[in-house]
């Protein structure tokens, strides 16, 4: 969903014991210390308009695994661990995360912190909510990231019952509770900034659906109002206590259908900060805003995806056709047309501003490079095999910036292979994500990620993982393949980020051979902002630090 700039898998001594602990938060420009009670009143006057689109499903931390939904839990919900702009990992409600082996950690949390509704925050209320998302009888899209909890196998079988919880989760008292792991993992504690790992109060379960429509959260954020397809509208949460207090009167995030409205509304001081350019403003975007342009490295991975089951591209014929794609797309060529240096082509499946990310030693990688002969040969050696049935198609949302890169690739395969290869829009972005949920949507789709925390782990995990296959996650075309999977454990239980990292790149190996779905490149963070706001920054996900935001 939601993307490092640098690693934060957190120091262990190699082959030893270890001990890990968050240290409370400094002030700074964060907006104060974690326990100081900090002024969460939020600022006086307008709220601060920002871009948005609509969320797929309610909002509920371990059912939202797409941006729209992503940036409104961050704001309206608190995690254990947050990150800073430059991808620090600083402790949020955890006062503590511990462990002397990296397998079996005590997670101990401040005193008197409340949700919006004036509840307490306990420890059983991440207990909770983690088993909640955890069990397959609730479909959560974000149950794969509790795959490393022990007890996982268990409540994520087929006919778990509701009642089932993981084995791995204890609660201690009200402010502390323990995590069994099923391996050592350092970077464990590096993870819990993410959505997925909410606290949600006890009343959340009496109708979890009527809660995700104005949940109740511990966040510097409350919703206020959500009218669905066109605004969610965010005033300050005056229970948050911690170093995110808001700095104005509230967000209103409005749901855009069309890239050039918005662009047009910032400019004309109707939308505050995007993190959206339109395409055909990539050229002249830097001087029509001057300083309030921003275009640095960022952390989002595009592609597109072809699901397991379709007859033209599964097996060995599949093999050989999706190599055949990947080598009939001109990547250079587009970026450079299109996207006027906020794009680069990719050369591996994770983002070059992640420790790890934007390897060029990947054994198979040549496979993204544009090579008119070779695709043509694969291709036809495919044929050869087995006749491809129907045209290739390509869906994506039509309400985001995607028509024309979109219809640059299928030209680009089009006049390499000399087959039909057509886009497919789709109106809008919730129907788009609807179809792939449901297995409903046939031949490519646009994919990519924009990460939930900062690791390379979670480029490859949520995407290709089995644990993440039939909806059960993020890997939407259902790629199962259990050497890979052998290689993400070992990753997650190396020592350190270099040994964690060779594990990564042997996995990503394997995905250069498969293909599960097509790199095309690494999008940049940028976007700008009106000359009504100030203190405007932008995160190492590349989204804005919204509640740091004047107006």
């Amino acid at each position: 969903m939601a993307i490092s700039r640098r690693s934060m898998m957190l120091g262990t001594a190699a082959g030893g014991a270890a001990a890990v602990t968050l240290a409370a938060c400094s002030g700074g420009d964060s907006g104060g210390g974690s326990g100081s009670g900090s002024d969460s009143g939020g600022g006086s006057g307008e709220p601060v308009l920002a871009n948005g689109t609509e969320p797929q499903n309610p909002l509920i931390p371990t059912n939202t695994n797409e941006v729209g939904g992503g940036r409104v839990i961050t704001s309206v919900f608190s995690g254990l661990v947050y990150y800073t702009a430059d991808g620090k990992v600083e402790n949020e409600v955890a006062e503590s995360i511990e462990s002397e082996d990296n397998q079996n950690w005590t997670i101990t949390i401040r005193k008197d912190l409340k949700f919006s509704d004036g509840s307490p925050l306990t420890a059983q209320n991440f207990v909770d909510a983690w088993n909640f998302g955890a069990n397959t009888a609730n479909a959560q899209l974000g149950q794969s990231f509790f795959e490393p909890f022990e007890g996982f196998d268990k409540v994520s079988a087929d006919d778990a019952t509701k009642d089932l919880t993981l084995s791995g989760l204890k609660v201690v008292d009200d402010t502390s509770f323990t995590v069994k792991l099923v391996s050592a993992q350092s970077d464990f504690p590096s993870r819990l900034g993410y959505t997925a790992y909410s606290p949600v109060p006890s009343s959340a379960f009496d109708d979890i659906d009527a809660f995700g429509e104005k949940p109740v959260g511990n966040g510097p954020y409350m919703v206020d109002s959500w009218t669905h397809d066109s605004e969610i509208v965010l005033v300050p949460n005056p229970e948050y206590d911690g170093p995110r207090a808001a700095k104005n009167a509230g967000v209103t995030f409005v749901v855009y259908a069309d890239e050039e409205t918005l662009y047009n509304d910032m400019l004309s001081g109707n939308v505050d900060v995007s993190d959206q350019i339109a395409t055909s403003a990539l050229s002249t975007f830097e001087d029509e805003l001057g300083d309030r342009a921003v275009n640095d490295p960022g952390a989002v991975f595009q592609s597109f995806t072809i699901a397991q089951n379709d007859p033209n591209f599964s097996g060995d014929v599949g093999k050989l056709r999706r190599a055949a794609l990947s080598y009939a797309i001109d990547r250079k060529s587009i970026c450079d047309s299109l996207f006027f240096g906020t794009r680069s082509p990719a050369t591996d499946f994770v983002a070059p501003v992640i420790d790890g990310g934007g390897a060029t030693d990947i054994p198979g990688a040549e496979v993204l490079v544009f090579d008119e002969a070779k695709a043509k040969d694969l291709w036809a050696q495919a044929e050869k095999k087995k006749p491809y049935e129907g045209e290739f198609t390509l869906s994506y949302n039509a309400d985001g910036p995607h028509k024309d890169w979109v219809e640059a690739v299928c030209n680009s395969i089009k006049n390499t292979l000399g087959i039909e290869a057509t886009p497919q829009p789709f109106p809008a972005f919730g129907e788009f994500r609807d179809q792939i949920t449901a297995r409903e949507l046939k031949g490519a789709f646009r994919s990519g990620w924009q990460a939930d925390y900062p690791s390379t782990y979670n480029f490859l995990g949520p995407l290709y993982s089995s644990a993440a296959a039939d909806g059960k996650g993020s890997n939407d075309g259902d790629y199962k393949n259990p050497e890979f999977d052998d290689l993400l454990k070992a990753g997650l239980a190396a020592a350190d980020v270099d040994a964690a990292n060779e594990q990564y790149h042997a996995a990503e190996a394997i995905l250069m051979e498969d293909l599960p779905a097509i790199p095309l490149w690494y999008q940049n963070t940028f976007g700008g902002y009106s000359e009504l706001v100030s203190n405007v920054q932008y995160g190492w996900d590349t989204v804005p630090l919204y509640y740091a935001i004047t107006k």
